[in-house]
């Protein structure tokens, strides 16, 4: 049972030299306005003299207390001279010849005998980081107190609470006090001690409102009503000490502190606790047993190792579960190099690896919010460059106008007795070119996530690669060259895919059905009778009639336009000339249909060969022929500052975590009462 509080403090300075702000130890954390008798309460726990004193705000720093109960000197000296009883070893601190002493954790290996001592290294320590002008600071001071006379007690003495700033402290120094005693008493495993004076009303303490904040239940809260002996006359504090006035769940205990006139003349605690039994016989008889300095001390330790036995579980569970987490961190970094050769081209090999799968859909990340690598690509293949090529109109942008024009243009001087071929492949050929630039856009997608795959294997895959950024940035810089160089020869052969439809027109393709179909019904045209050539007659007369400018320039009468070119007089087509359309439209569309066919199968496998598979194959040997130089390792394998100082960091932490798991572990007593 009495190991428990030594156990806390063992733990806590464990984690002192980390800095570990994630576990929360069990302590008890002194609240009070400024003057209300805090450091007196302090001191009559400790029974020396050892806290600044002064007018105004004196504590201005917090101040940790770790109050540890030793054998007596005598003793200890028969223990290191072999002729008394042996005791624990953690009482008897051989090789110190003082009754009672001091240790500040900023002062290493230096014992303070005299609490005179002690108490001018606070208030120089405090001026260190606070200044000497009344100034706060968040950062704590550490005091270890050594003696026979102490409880084993965890305490922390935070600045009062203070209203109208004074000296260089800031205009708010209200809220950032009541901020600093926030950051302590939220830790659900502290205990709130909170001390009011008696001569003051008990329901305007700040010290309680702001317990009350964090502490709604009061199951963590002790109340010290300090200064009994300075009530008005015929007034006394029963009501309140018997929690008729404000409850509270932990209990009130009342204390008398030494006066003013008491510390001037150096009075001694021992007479100081002596004068207060007797005042609290005199005036709380009924209560005098349970009030005083003896008592609140018994108290808090009683209170503080119930409170470490309910915390202990939960604090075992929570070092637990930060070992593996600090674990896992660790081996993330990885270790220092050593082979350099080998550790560049294992980096090396493991990121081609992780690019590779990534493409194949094998990679061991598997990304869930959005498509990556070969998924992506696959999109970008049959839906985005499919849907692209079955959305274009194979007679988009071309008029019936244009159709007539191009057949007028394709017979010369002489009328046309037939539709051209000549027109149809003029023609075509403009709708096929259409192909081009979506055949273009899909390898510019295509390159633009194989960069992003760069990205993805840097942040995902390889962790490792990230401790060495000017490695990372190298491979990076390989990766992107290489797909530099790939991207013009992959465009250059979409291109060609293009020009080789524009090539040569292949009337005689199998699956251009609908030239023999349109060619059958030419030719039964022909076989008409002489009603037929009486219809040819008489479309010619109405093709003569109608006006010229339909296909040429504009007249003289007629307006031009801003872009200088012929605005076309709309007119009623006829029977011939709307069957001449009609079979080059339906020729266009057939042929074209067949070459988008073609297109959409071709441009994908020339992508994946001539880019994706190229960059698959050739990216490992293209790395190593790169990076791997003997001139390059040392510079290339330089870890970055952060990371070698994060590995540093977390393998303390973890050496904490693991010596506070074994000092925990070190409790073998389930039911402590």
């Amino acid at each position: 049972m009495e190991t428990l509080i030594p156990t806390i403090n063992r733990l806590q300075e464990v984690f002192l030299t980390v800095g570990a702000e994630s576990i929360q130890l069990p302590q008890i954390v002194v609240v009070g306005s400024q003057s209300s008798g805090k450091s007196s309460v302090l001191e009559s726990l400790v029974g020396r003299d050892f806290l600044p004193r002064g007018s105004g705000i004196v504590t201005r720093r917090p101040l940790v207390l770790q109050l540890i109960n030793v054998s007596p000197l005598e003793e200890r000296l028969k223990i290191e001279n072999g002729n008394g009883v042996k005791l624990n070893v953690q009482n008897s601190y051989p090789g110190v010849k003082a009754e009672e002493w001091g240790t500040f954790l900023h002062c290493k290996n230096q014992i303070f005998s005299d609490f005179q001592e002690i108490r001018r290294e606070i208030e120089a320590e405090t001026e260190r980081s606070s200044g000497d002008n009344k100034g706060i600071s968040p950062e704590p001071i550490y005091l270890k107190i050594y003696s026979p006379k102490v409880m084993n007690l965890t305490l922390v003495d935070l600045p009062g609470i203070t209203k109208v700033p004074v000296g260089d402290q800031p205009e708010d120094i209200e809220n950032q006090v009541q901020e600093m005693i926030l950051s302590f008493i939220s830790n659900p495993n502290s205990l709130i001690l909170a001390v009011s004076p008696a001569n003051s009303d008990l329901a305007t303490s700040d010290a309680l409102k702001l317990a009350r904040e964090v502490d709604t239940d009061g199951r963590r809260t002790l109340l010290v009503v300090s200064k009994l002996d300075l009530m008005d006359a015929g007034t006394d504090a029963l009501e309140v000490l018997l929690g008729r006035v404000i409850p509270v769940r932990l209990g009130i205990i009342g204390v008398v502190n030494r006066s003013q006139h008491d510390i001037n003349t150096q009075k001694s605690l021992e007479d100081s606790i002596r004068d207060e039994q007797a005042f609290l016989q005199r005036h709380y008889p009924s209560l005098a047993s349970r009030a005083g300095s003896r008592y609140l001390a018994k108290t808090l330790s009683r209170l503080l190792m119930h409170h470490i036995r309910d915390c202990l579980p939960d604090l075992k569970t929570r070092v637990t579960v930060l070992s593996s987490q600090y674990q896992a961190r660790l081996n993330s970094y990885g270790q220092p190099v050593e082979d350099h050769s080998a550790t560049l081209l294992q980096i090396v090999t493991k990121f081609a690896s992780d690019y590779c799968n990534t493409i194949e859909g094998t990679a061991r990340y598997i990304q869930t919010t959005e498509l990556c690598g070969g998924a992506r690509m696959c999109y970008i293949f049959h839906e985005t460059f499919g849907r692209t090529l079955q959305s274009i109109d194979p007679l988009g942008g071309l008029t019936e106008l244009d159709i007539l024009t191009a057949i007028r243009n394709a017979t010369g001087p002489r009328p046309a007795l037939f539709v051209p071929e000549v027109s149809f492949e003029l023609l075509v050929k403009r709708q096929i070119k259409r192909l081009e630039e979506p055949s273009l856009r899909c390898v510019e997608l295509v390159h633009e996530e194989l960069q992003r795959i760069i990205q993805h294997c840097s942040s995902y895959s390889t962790q490792e690669l990230l401790r060495f950024p000017k490695l990372h940035d190298s491979i990076v810089e390989v990766v992107t060259g290489l797909l530099r160089k790939r991207l013009p020869i992959t465009n250059d052969m979409v291109h060609n895919l293009v020009a080789i439809e524009l090539a040569y027109i292949n009337t005689k393709h199998p699956d251009f059905t609908d030239a023999a179909q349109v060619s059958a019904t030419v030719n039964s045209q022909q076989a008409e009778g002489l009603d037929g050539g009486k219809r040819w007659k008489n479309e010619k007369v109405a093709e003569e009639k109608a006006p010229a400018a339909a296909f040429g320039s504009p007249s003289k009468g007629q307006a031009i336009n801003l872009l200088d070119t012929a605005v076309p007089v709309a007119r009623k087509l006829s029977s011939r000339e709307q069957r001449d359309c009609e079979v080059i439209q339906r020729l266009i569309k057939c042929y074209f249909l067949i070459v988008r066919k073609s297109i959409q199968d071709s441009v994908p496998k020339t992508v994946m060969h001539f880019l994706v598979n190229f960059v698959k194959e050739h990216l490992q040997s293209e790395l190593v022929g790169q990076l791997y130089k003997q001139q390059l390792l040392q510079e290339l394998l330089i870890e970055s500052q952060d990371t070698a100082q994060q590995r540093t960091e977390v393998a303390q932490m973890l050496e904490a975590l693991k010596k506070a798991n074994n000092i925990i572990s070190e409790i073998r007593e389930t039911h402590l009462w």
